[in-house]
């Protein structure tokens, strides 16, 4: 047995396909059974004329008379045989085309007289008829089109100087001083250039008197619209969203900002997605569809910034006398700021320590944030060191008093407590001396524009390449 579960969407998807293909086979068996046998089927008919009592030979004869002439006259429908009784009309023979068979068939309902009409007709299959046929319908073809010849020439050349017009005013300059945005004086131009190139249609249309065109070419292509708008259903959002993003910058080009958690400084907005240059020097690319419905954090819009770090006390220290020898560090911090003032604040008591919580302020534009608070964060361990302030580890070692010394589980080692150092710890050796370059480098808070250069680089080599939709003038978030 098969599991066939309705729920699923190829399942219901192939009985839509199955059923429709059913209803079209129903619908379309006449023509495929006349198709392929030269028959034609008929409908019933339904008519309102009133049989008459009275019938005669003579009766009959005038409507096979009536409808031989009529026959004559039309050479696809001489060779028509006509036979009546009864007021029932039988018409046989051989012809070209089912449409002259149906032709024959409305010509002889409307004779006066006529009760029904029998369908014996059948289509000539001949190849060399078919083809002399094909041969004549073609050459009646081309002497109708060197008539029309003169007008298709002027319709075409209508059509084709609004299309130049309409290209050739969508690229001036007039469109970017309605719009500082270029992407937005682009799109009006595309606008415009579309606009005209209808009117070129409709008026090439009406010269050729085929104004009926005009709503077919119109619904084809509202189909055509609503077919494409769901396949690039992705590609049209994403391009929606670069409007959207256009009008209102969010970013500008080199801000440095955390889209859907990449972090990057901005290298371009184009029509289609965001693009980043990671502080590893990676291109990020994000779709302008998420961006715009993205979280966005910008670190650069404003310069100053703030930031913040923990320092850990030993718990018998005096918490007032630590707070106030590292507020007093941080003024004294090259890049820190004194308004917004810094702050240390008692943030957690813990088991073998209290945390202290650094906040400091630092201006972006003069002095890189990380170099500051790194700095910070040194001065402020020199300065508790200095103090004896303890900056207690939240690491238990046990040890086992054995003979006068003492035993380290942690290192399984027996150091004495004789010696100088009852604490059993190593003296640590000076501190290595450094070059006072390298003791400058590592002082320096200027900001490091290394990124903010590479994107600065890149955008000047790609100016002629690439799009860019972030302007200084569009009104920003």
């Amino acid at each position: 047995m098969f599991d066939v579960r309705l729920k699923h969407p190829l399942i219901l998807k192939l009985l839509v396909a199955s059923l429709l293909m059913a209803l079209v086979s129903v619908t379309q068996a006449d023509q495929l059974t006349e198709l392929i046998t030269g028959t034609k089927t008929e409908a019933p008919v339904v008519s309102d004329k009133v049989i008459t009592t009275d019938n005669s030979k003579q009766d009959d004869l005038k409507i096979k008379q009536r409808l031989r002439e009529i026959f004559t006259e039309l050479e696809a429908l001489r060779n028509i045989g006509i036979a009546v009784n009864k007021g029932v009309v039988t018409l046989s023979g051989e012809i070209d085309a089912g449409s002259s068979g149906d032709k024959a068939m409305q010509f002889a309902r409307l004779v006066e007289g006529v009760v029904e009409v029998e369908n014996e007709l059948q289509i000539n299959r001949s190849l060399g008829k078919r083809l002399s046929n094909t041969w004549d319908k073609l050459w009646l073809m081309s002497k109708e089109t060197l008539a029309n010849l003169p007008l298709l020439m002027i319709a075409l050349l209508i059509f084709s100087t609004f299309w130049w017009i309409g290209r050739w005013i969508s690229k001036r300059k007039i469109f970017r001083r309605v719009s500082p945005n270029h992407f937005i004086a682009d799109l009006l131009g595309q606008i415009t250039h579309l606009l005209f190139i209808v009117f070129g249609i409709v008026l090439a249309l009406i010269l050729l008197d085929a104004t009926a065109l005009i709503g077919t070419i119109l619904g084809a292509a509202g189909i055509v619209g609503l077919a494409v708008g769901f396949a690039v259903r992705d590609t049209v959002e994403n391009y929606i969203s670069s409007i959207l993003l256009s009008l209102r910058n969010p970013f500008q080009a080199n801000d440095y900002v955390s889209i859907d958690g990449n972090s990057g400084n901005v290298l371009r907005l184009t029509s289609r997605a965001t693009i980043l240059l990671s502080p590893e020097g990676n291109h990020i690319r994000i779709p302008n569809s998420k961006v715009f419905k993205a979280v966005i954090t910008n670190y650069t819009r404003h310069s100053e910034r703030r930031f913040q770090f923990d320092v850990g006390v030993d718990t018998d220290q005096d918490l007032l006398v630590a707070q106030t020898l590292a507020t007093s560090v941080l003024k004294k911090t090259q890049g820190v700021l004194e308004d917004p003032k810094p702050l240390v604040v008692i943030q957690q008591l813990g088991d073998s320590n209290v945390l202290l919580r650094v906040y400091a302020w630092v201006n972006q534009e003069h002095y890189s944030y990380a170099k500051v608070r790194s700095e910070t964060i040194r001065a402020i361990k020199e300065a508790f060191d200095d103090a004896d302030i303890v900056m207690p580890e939240p690491i238990y070692n046990l040890r086992l008093m054995q003979n006068g010394g003492v035993k380290d589980l942690s290192t399984n080692s027996f150091v004495s407590t004789n010696s100088s150092n009852p604490s059993g710890v190593l003296a640590q050796n000076n501190r290595p001396s450094a070059d006072d370059a390298d003791i400058r480098e590592v002082t320096d808070v200027t900001p490091d524009r290394t990124v903010e250069n590479k994107v600065l680089a890149e955008q000047a080599s790609s100016d002629n390449e690439g799009e860019n939709l972030l302007t200084d003038g569009a009104p920003k978030e």
